[in-house]
């Protein structure tokens, strides 16, 4: 078995060693990056690579919202719209519906 990585798996060698930064800073800095962000429509990540003059990813950025959900928070959203905690992507549904509608008030 030889050891060595096939050609497409090389070029992704300099993003695995890349390091994650966090910035304490004030909410005013980090609103207005946030901001910026959303407007542009780049992520956070993106945004602050932009104003440093770094490379940015060409890939467009999935139009999707994201929220953690943990077992106690599927038994209260069954509870909402009457049905099985197990029932997840009908749960997935009702919320997809409650968030468009939110959007829409």
């Amino acid at each position: 078995m030889s050891a060595s990585k096939p050609d497409r798996w090389k070029t992704s060698d300099r993003a695995i060693r890349a390091v994650q930064v966090a910035f304490d800073v004030e909410d005013a800095v980090l609103e207005a990056v946030r901001r910026a962000a959303f407007e542009t429509n780049r992520s956070t990540s993106d945004q602050i690579r932009h104003l440093l003059g770094l490379p940015v990813s060409g890939r467009p950025k999935r139009p999707r919202l994201t929220v953690s959900l943990t077992p106690d928070d599927y038994e209260t959203l069954a509870r909402r719209y009457g049905l099985d905690p197990s029932d997840r992507l009908g749960i997935k549904e009702k919320v997809t519906r409650e968030l468009i509608d939110f959007a829409g008030q």
